[in-house]
């Protein structure tokens, strides 16, 4: 495994952590249960403890990819620029929920206004990660790429797309070509 395949495999946490703690959040909303409202801000300080290292397995698998000839280095910076607002974002997530638990920790229940204020900020949250993710992706995915002039295109389309048109003119070749009469072997 090297820091690419990490990287791949870990940045799903705090893009998909973010949005199920949002809804378990919601749902101690509803059901008003004080344990869940706690659970779910403890679950933000946890994600915050866990996104900051995973943003640092992208820098290192930048260093690993940034020499292919798919790199497009645009997106890279815009893909990198957005990770680190969603670095910055789940961290004052994690921050406004660890001191939430810390000023009500005497209390009996957690305020549904902090609880909702945490829940927005949650939700800005989710956008940033979601937004680093789409970025991310169309580093190696051609088709969810919008074609910009100065971006090179990925070596498997041109490969696909040269072979599609060889196998349109050779195909045509062979159709030209008289038919031979097959021998039957006795």
């Amino acid at each position: 495994m090297n820091w690419v395949h990490l990287h791949l495999a870990l940045n799903h946490i705090p893009v998909l952590g973010t949005l199920f703690i949002s809804l378990l959040l919601v749902v101690a909303l509803v059901k008003n249960s004080n344990e869940l409202k706690r659970l779910s801000l403890a679950a933000f300080v946890i994600l915050m403890i866990l996104a900051i290292p995973i943003k640092f397995t992208g820098d290192f698998a930048y260093e690993v990819v940034a020499s292919q000839q798919w790199m497009v280095e645009s997106l890279a910076k815009q893909h990198e620029q957005a990770a680190d607002q969603a670095t910055s974002a789940v961290f004052v997530l994690g921050l406004v929920a660890a001191i939430s638990l810390f000023v009500t920790r005497k209390q009996r229940s957690l305020s549904n206004r902090i609880c909702l204020g945490v829940f927005v900020l949650a939700l800005f949250t989710f956008l940033l990660m979601a937004r680093t993710a789409n970025l991310g992706g169309q580093l190696r995915h051609d088709e969810i790429r919008s074609r910009l002039p100065y971006q090179k295109p990925h070596l498997g389309i041109r490969t696909c797309c040269l072979a599609r048109q060889s196998h349109a003119v050779f195909g045509k070749l062979a159709l030209l070509q008289p038919a031979t009469p097959h021998r039957s072997v006795n």
